[in-house]
């Protein structure tokens, strides 16, 4: 089992970088209350120095507006999962604990304003890919959604052997592989594109591996993927 972006991805976009963490028996039980603090603490920051009018002008933000568009996605009906993040918090919306996964890697978001997600690896089949949509996918339930619906053909995708576990790149993700509390195993990703730089998506990267060891335990590993180096394998 493996985790892989597809070369048609790095022809639209040379530039971009994903960081991996594949983690293995982590505890995902429980409430961090450090944890919590940390986001209390981004919340606070993130209000004293943005504002909802200028939010989309950010050019960490703007990159995925932009990137949107470039697949056909309407970028303000479908936000990036960072900048829906801000304005959650920019509206005075404190983000609920939902698991400690989930906190960690929101923290992480919220700390370096990039786009920050997680499955887990229990749930899927095969080999995870991110890649563009192609006709007659299959429909998938997303995370809030009464229905399945199939992505739309040209859009970024994660996927695996079953179906889309996450739409429109970080826009919103499968119910069938989110975190939960009895999540063991599991797979995070940190993207970046211009001015994002490869360093930066590390240290994010760097930070997030460390925080899961410190508060879930387990066993992980992490890398950087770029167009040199487009695949990694999933800890069996």
């Amino acid at each position: 089992m493996k985790f892989q972006i597809d070369n048609q991805i790095f022809e639209r976009f040379p530039c971009l970088n994903v960081g991996v963490i594949i983690a293995k028996r982590v505890n995902n039980s429980g409430v961090l209350i450090e944890v919590q603090k940390k986001i209390r603490d981004e919340e606070k920051r993130i209000k004293t120095n943005f504002n909802t009018e200028t939010l989309s002008q950010n050019p960490k933000i703007d990159v995925w507006r932009k990137t949107y568009s470039a697949f056909g996605a309407k970028p303000k009906e479908n936000k990036s999962s960072v900048e829906n993040l801000y304005r959650l918090v920019l509206n005075g919306i404190n983000l609920r604990h939902i698991n400690n996964l989930v906190d960690i890697y929101n923290f992480i978001s919220l700390k370096y304003m990039l786009p920050v997600g997680g499955e887990d690896t229990d749930k899927m089949q095969g080999d995870v890919l991110l890649t563009f949509a192609v006709e007659n996918e299959p429909p998938v339930l997303l995370l809030g959604d009464k229905e399945s619906r199939p992505p739309h053909s040209g859009e970024v995708i994660y996927k695996d052997n079953l179906s889309t576990i996450c739409r429109r790149w970080n826009w919103r993700e499968a119910d069938r592989t989110k975190f939960t509390e009895k999540t063991k195993n599991c797979i995070l990703v940190i993207e970046g594109l211009p001015p994002v730089t490869k360093e930066e998506i590390e240290t994010a990267t760097k930070e997030l591996k460390e925080m899961i060891e410190k508060y879930c335990g387990g066993t992980l590993i992490h890398s950087v993927l770029d167009k040199n180096n487009s695949e990694i394998e999933i800890l069996k």
